[in-house]
C-alpha cells in the first residue's frame, strides 16, 4: 500500500471532532509527521498523567484510517490497561472516546481464535485494532506457551504471522516505559512484527529513550499540565507536630476524605452535576502491609465499612478488580483503594482524592506513576474549589525535611527533565527553568516557578504558575470549612416558565458478538417461498454420430439430444430440518448456547414453514437437491444478517427535562447591556425577558449574543434557554461524536426550535456540517414520532443575522421558515 502523509486539514478536523486538548492535538500532529516515512521507526510521546494520551491514541488510530491504514496494534502491559483500552472503543462503556469517524473491528485474545472475526482478518477494507498484551505476543518457550503463534484454523496460520504479513501494520505501545524492563522481549515480539512505525506513548519516558537522538518526539510536563489547568494542583499535607505512624496518617487522610466529600457533595447538588465521590488511595510496600492498612481502614473510627475498602494485590481476584473498575460509579460503595505497586500506570479514574504512600517519603515516591492516580479532574475542568481541583498528598514528616526536600520535589516530578541534543518537542535541550519563590499565605505554602520553555512552533511559554502546595493538616481542614461556606446558593428557573421535554438522541450499544437472534423470522420466511417447489435433476443426454464423406473419410461428431430428469434420493421433512438446524449452528461465528439452540427451532421453522404447502410436513419429503440448495441459501442469509447487524448502527431516545429545578448559582453576573466588544467567559449576564433562566452565559458575541437578542424581544417566540454545552442535551452522531446545539426557542405556536449559531469561518467546517445534517435529520425524525411535538432546526451564521433584525426574517434568510 502507499503509506500516509502529512494533512493538516485532516488533523484540525479530527481535533475538532473529538474536543482534543491542545497538547493532545501537538502531539498526534507531531507523531504523523514523524512516522510518515514509513520505515518502521521508533517514536515516543511523554505527556504528563491526567492529560489524555487515550484520546493521542484514539485520534491517531482514526487518522491513520482516513489515509487507508488497516491494521493497528495496541500493545498494553497488564490486564487492568487492556481492559481499560478495549472499553475506549465500546459506545456503551464511560470509557468510551467519542468523535471518530472511523469504527474499527477491536480484535482480543478473547475472541480472534475459532473464527469469530475471521471474515475481518481476511478483508483488506476493514479497519482493525488488536490490542493485546505484551506478553501474549512474546515468543513460546519450553515452560510456556502463546496462542498468538498457534495456528488457527479459521485464520489459517498464526495471529503473530498474520501480523507480520501486513504491509501496513502499526503498533502502538501503551505505558511505554513499562516494556524496557524486559527490552529483549520486548524487541523479538514487537520488532519482529516489522511494523511501518511503532509508537509509544508514556507519562515517565525511560532514561534510555531520552537518550537516543530523536526518540522522544514530544514532551508536555506535568508543570505545563497544571499550569494550563488540565490536572488537579498536588498539595503535600503534613503535621506540625511530627507524628508519623501509620494509624495517624490514615486517620487524617479518612478525615480529609471526608471533609472533601461533604464539599464536593454541596457543590454537585448546587450545580446540578453528579456526585463523584472522592476516594482514598494507599501505597503500600508488601500485601501484609497492605493487609493491616485496610483492616485498620475499615475499623472504628477511620471508614467503619469493610465493603468502602477495596484491596488490590498480584493475588486480587476477578471480582475486584470488576469492583476497582467501578469506582467512578456514583453508586460504588468504594472509598479507599489499598495497592500493593499494582496501580502505579494505566489506571485512568478521575476521583482519587487523598494519596498516602506508607513507604519512606522521598523523592521516587511523588513520581507521576503515584502522583498520577489522582491527578485527573473529577468534572473535566477546574471548578474553582480547592477541595475539588486538588489532589492531597499524607506526608507525615517534618516540615523542616520537607522544605529542604522541596526543589528536588519539584524539579524532578513537576518539570521534565530534557536530555541535551533529544530532539524532544517542547523540551529543547535546555535545563528546566530554575524554581521561583515559595509564599506563605493562611497556613500554606506555595512553590510557584516556570514551566519549560516550548520550541519548535509548538506555542508560547507557560505563565507563571502555583506547582505545588504544602500545607499543615489543620490549615488545609480549616481551609474546606471556608470552602463549604463560600458554595453560593441555587439559582431557579422564571415563575411560570415551561419545563421542555428535550428528546436527546443516543447511540444504542451494538453487540460484540454474533447470535441468530439477529436474524428476523420474516426475513427467513421470504427466502423459504423460494423453495415451494421441487428442483429437478437433468440428465443431459448428448448422441455421438459419424458420417463418411466423399472422399470416403469418416468425421465423428455429437448432437445434444432431449433431457430426461434424473432421479434424486428422497429425504424426509424431520432430516431435512435436522440438517438446517446443524448447518446454522456449527457456523464458526456462532458459540453454542442453549439460546442459540432455540433461535436455530425459530429460523428453521420459519423457513420451513414458508417452503411446505401441505400440513402433512412428517410425510412431506423433499428431493435431495432442494434440500441442498436450501443448505447454502439459509446459511448465507444468517451470514449476512451477522454482518448487517453488527454495521448498522442503531440509536434511541432519552427524554430530558430542562431546565433542572436548581441551577448553578452564577457567581460572577453583570447587565446584558454591559457586553461590549467581547463576552467574558464564565460570566452571567442578566436582565432577560424571555429567557427561562434569570442569568444566561455565552461563548460568542458574533452570534450567540445576537441570536438571544433576536429571541428575547420577538412576539413570536414565549421562551428561550441557553444550554450547557456539556450537558444531556446533545444529540449522538454515528460516529460517536456529541452535538451539543446552542439555544431551544418555543414559539408562540407551540414549535419547540432548536437554534445554533455559527461563526462564516466555521460553518462551512465537515464538522459543522455533519452536525447540521444530523439535527435537520433529528428535527425530522422527532417530530415524525409525534410524542414530542414539532420540532425545527435553525442554523444561523454572522451573514444570517447581519441581514436579520427580527426573529421572522432570520427564518427567511436561513431557510428555516420552510
Amino acid at each position: 500500500m502507499s503509506w500516509i502523509t502529512y494533512d493538516q486539514a485532516t488533523i484540525e478536523d479530527l481535533a475538532t471532532r473529538m474536543e482534543l486538548r491542545d497538547p493532545n492535538r501537538r502531539a498526534m500532529a507531531k507523531v504523523v509527521e514523524e512516522i510518515q516515512s514509513g520505515d518502521g521507526r521508533e517514536v515516543v510521546c511523554d505527556l504528563a498523567t491526567g492529560v489524555g494520551k487515550t484520546y493521542i491514541c484514539r485520534a491517531l488510530i482514526d487518522y491513520l484510517a482516513s489515509q487507508g491504514v488497516r491494521n493497528i496494534l495496541i500493545v498494553t502491559p497488564g490486564r487492568t490497561i487492556q481492559r481499560k483500552t478495549v472499553a475506549n472503543f465500546d459506545p456503551g462503556s464511560p470509557k468510551f472516546v467519542p468523535g471518530a469517524n472511523y469504527e474499527p473491528i477491536v480484535i482480543t485474545p478473547e475472541n480472534y481464535a475459532g473464527g469469530r472475526v475471521g471474515d475481518a482478518l481476511h478483508d483488506p477494507d476493514a479497519l482493525k485494532v488488536f490490542i493485546f498484551n505484551v506478553h501474549l505476543l512474546t515468543k513460546p518457550t519450553a515452560k510456556t506457551s502463546r496462542t498468538a503463534h498457534v495456528t488457527d484454523e479459521f485464520i489459517g496460520t498464526a495471529l503473530y504471522d498474520h501480523l507480520r504479513t501486513a504491509d501496513d501494520l502499526v503498533v502502538i505501545a501503551d505505558e511505554h516505559h513499562v516494556y524496557r524492563s524486559e527490552a529483549k522481549k520486548f524487541h523479538e515480539a514487537v520488532r519482529d512484527l516489522e511494523p511501518r512505525a511503532l509508537v509509544g506513548l508514556t507519562a515517565t519516558p525511560d532514561e534510555t529513550d531520552r537518550k537516543v537522538p530523536g526518540r522522544v518526539v514530544f514532551q508536555y510536563s506535568l508543570a505545563e499540565a497544571i499550569a494550563d489547568q488540565l490536572v488537579k494542583v498536588p498539595v503535600i499535607v503534613y503535621r506540625e507536630d511530627g507524628h508519623t505512624d501509620v494509624r495517624t496518617q490514615l486517620a487524617d487522610a479518612c478525615h480529609l476524605r471526608k471533609v472533601k466529600e461533604e464539599t464536593t457533595q454541596d457543590w454537585a447538588e448546587i450545580h446540578g452535576r453528579p456526585m463523584v465521590n472522592p476516594v482514598l488511595f494507599v501505597v503500600c510496600q508488601s500485601i501484609e502491609e497492605a493487609t493491616e492498612a485496610a483492616d485498620i481502614l475499615a475499623g472504628p473510627g477511620f471508614i467503619e465499612e469493610p465493603g468502602a475498602v477495596l484491596q488490590i494485590t498480584s493475588g486480587s481476584k476477578e471480582d475486584a478488580l470488576e469492583a476497582l473498575g467501578d469506582i467512578e460509579n456514583p453508586d460504588s460503595p468504594v472509598r479507599a483503594v489499598v495497592s500493593v505497586n499494582m496501580l502505579k500506570e494505566g489506571w485512568d479514574v478521575k476521583n482519587i482524592s487523598v494519596i498516602v504512600a506508607l513507604r519512606t517519603l522521598a523523592s521516587e515516591t511523588l513520581t507521576e506513576q503515584i502522583l498520577g492516580r489522582g491527578l485527573r479532574l473529577p468534572y473535566g475542568e477546574r471548578v474553582g474549589f480547592s477541595m475539588i481541583d486538588s489532589v492531597d498528598i499524607i506526608a507525615h514528616e517534618s516540615y523542616r525535611r520537607l522544605l529542604a526536600s522541596k526543589d528536588s520535589l519539584l524539579e524532578n516530578t513537576l518539570l521534565q527533565r530534557a536530555t541535551p541534543g533529544s530532539g524532544a518537542a517542547g523540551a529543547g535541550g535546555a535545563a528546566p527553568t530554575p524554581l521561583r519563590t515559595e509564599t506563605e499565605t493562611q497556613g500554606m505554602i506555595v512553590f510557584t516557578g516556570e514551566a519549560p520553555v516550548r520550541d519548535g512552533g509548538y506555542g508560547a511559554d507557560v505563565p507563571e504558575t502555583v506547582f505545588l502546595g504544602m500545607a499543615d493538616l489543620e490549615h488545609r481542614l480549616a481551609e474546606a470549612g471556608a470552602e463549604k461556606k463560600q458554595i453560593p446558593q441555587s439559582m431557579k428557573p422564571k415563575e411560570g416558565a415551561p419545563v421542555i421535554k428535550f428528546p436527546s438522541r443516543r447511540l444504542l450499544e451494538k453487540p460484540d458478538t454474533y447470535s441468530l437472534s439477529f436474524v428476523s423470522s420474516e426475513t427467513v420466511a421470504a427466502e423459504g417461498k423460494k423453495f415451494k417447489h421441487a428442483i429437478e435433476v437433468e440428465l443431459r443426454r448428448t448422441a455421438v454420430d459419424a458420417t463418411r464423406g466423399i472422399d470416403d473419410a469418416v468425421t465423428t461428431f455429437t448432437q445434444e439430444q432431449k433431457s430426461a430428469t434424473a432421479t434424486q434420493r428422497s429425504l424426509p421433512i424431520v432430516k431435512v430440518k435436522e440438517d438446517l438446524e446443524d448447518r446454522i449452528l456449527n457456523l464458526p461465528q456462532l458459540k453454542l448456547t442453549h439460546d442459540e439452540v432455540v433461535h436455530a427451532g425459530r429460523i428453521v421453522g420459519a423457513f420451513l414453514g414458508a417452503a411446505i404447502e401441505t400440513d402433512d410436513e412428517d410425510n412431506t419429503p423433499w428431493e435431495e437437491a432442494r434440500a441442498k440448495l436450501a443448505l447454502s441459501h439459509l446459511e448465507r442469509l444468517v451470514v449476512a444478517s451477522f454482518r448487517q447487524k453488527l454495521a448498522k448502527t442503531e440509536h434511541e431516545f432519552v427524554t430530558v427535562s430542562i431546565p433542572p429545578p436548581i441551577q448553578p448559582w452564577p457567581g460572577q453576573t453583570m447587565p446584558k447591556m454591559q457586553i461590549t466588544e467581547k463576552v467574558i467567559r464564565g460570566m452571567g449576564y442578566t436582565g432577560w425577558d424571555s429567557s427561562i433562566l434569570p442569568v444566561v452565559y455565552f461563548d460568542a458575541r458574533s452570534t450567540e449574543v445576537k441570536l438571544a437578542n433576536l429571541m428575547d424581544v420577538s412576539p413570536k417566540l414565549k421562551w428561550w434557554l441557553r444550554l450547557e454545552s456539556r450537558g444531556d442535551t446533545y444529540i449522538q452522531l454515528d460516529n460517536g461524536s456529541r452535538y451539543f446545539p446552542d439555544f431551544i426557542a418555543v414559539d408562540v405556536e407551540g414549535v419547540h426550535w432548536l437554534v445554533e449559531g455559527k461563526s462564516d469561518a466555521e460553518s462551512s467546517s465537515e464538522s459543522v456540517l455533519a452536525k447540521k445534517a444530523a439535527a435537520e435529520a433529528w428535527a425530522k425524525e422527532v417530530t415524525e414520532l409525534g410524542q414530542f411535538g414539532m420540532w425545527k432546526y435553525l442554523f444561523a451564521t454572522e451573514a444570517h443575522l447581519s441581514q436579520s433584525n427580527s426573529w421572522g426574517i432570520l427564518l427567511t434568510v436561513t431557510g428555516a421558515r420552510g
